[in-house]
């Protein structure tokens, strides 16, 4: 769990995006790859991938009549709304390869723009910003890796890889969806489930021997993602104190419910 990058956080030039003092290009916030995704992959249960894209595809949908309610001055659309009017048939495809790749790879998805561009047979920068968009809206988190490589002269050397993502479906979607598609809250044994591993994480990092725990507390950036987790569950309990019970359960998300059956990656 040792987070080898943390020196990167530190320095301006790294977080901006240019050359890293040891040559390679590494952008900030990135994690070192093989070090956290043991944490951040998630295995959908069967078919939930494709009640996901189905979901995409409403908002799809609904994006596209919220934007003829805008025009015919009917409706004052939300900030989230307007996101929704920017998601396009294109981006909803780029979701569908993701999807695709979480399902026949038990939730390890770590494609490159290149790949996403072949599959999609769209540009690399409509990937860039459907990327991005489905970023926003809630539909996946994405995180930026590095590698370490071989090179010539003293020093280690770094460069980026492909992101790592992780399907989402946030509990503010249910209002655009109806209600057969709408996630259901977790069964007690889920719950109970999420918690022992909440405990044995917990233990687990009590345990590690002082450099180890140095490594994974200074610099942040596991750390980071964890706490983003971590707030996924918290407002799944509060999004299900304040809701009636639904039909359907999702992908763990953003102020969204988690995914029936989920099981964590090893």
């Amino acid at each position: 769990m040792a987070l080898s990058g943390i020196p990167l956080e530190r320095k301006k030039k790294a977080k901006s995006g240019s050359r890293h003092p040891t040559g390679a290009r590494v952008l900030g916030g990135s994690i070192e790859a093989g070090s956290f995704e043991h944490l951040f992959f998630v295995k959908p249960s069967k078919g939930e991938t494709d009640r996901a894209l189905s979901a995409a595809r409403r908002l799809l949908d609904n994006g596209r009549r919220l934007k003829r309610e805008e025009r015919a001055g009917t409706r004052a659309l939300t900030a989230y709304e307007r996101l929704l009017t920017a998601l396009t048939a294109s981006f909803v495809r780029v979701y569908e390869e993701l999807a695709t790749l979480a399902r026949l790879n038990a939730g390890k998805v770590y494609p490159s723009y290149e790949h996403l561009a072949e599959a999609t047979g769209l540009g690399r920068a409509t990937v860039a910003r459907a990327l991005k968009l489905l970023e926003q809206l809630g539909l996946l988190i994405r995180q930026r890796r590095f590698k370490q490589i071989e090179a010539e002269g003293p020093g280690p050397r770094w460069e980026q890889t492909s992101n790592a993502y992780r399907l989402e479906l946030p509990a503010r979607i249910a209002q655009y969806l109806p209600r057969w598609m709408k996630p259901a809250p977790l069964p007690d044994d889920d719950t109970h489930r999420r918690q022992a591993v909440v405990e044995e994480t917990r233990v687990m990092v009590e345990a590690l021997p002082s450099s180890e725990f140095a490594k994974l507390i200074v610099g942040g950036e596991l750390g980071k993602v964890l706490s983003r987790i971590g707030a996924h569950l918290d407002r799944e309990r509060e999004y299900q104190k304040d809701t009636q019970p639904l039909t359907k359960s999702y992908l763990n998300g953003s102020d969204g419910v988690g995914l029936d059956g989920q099981q964590h990656s090893a």
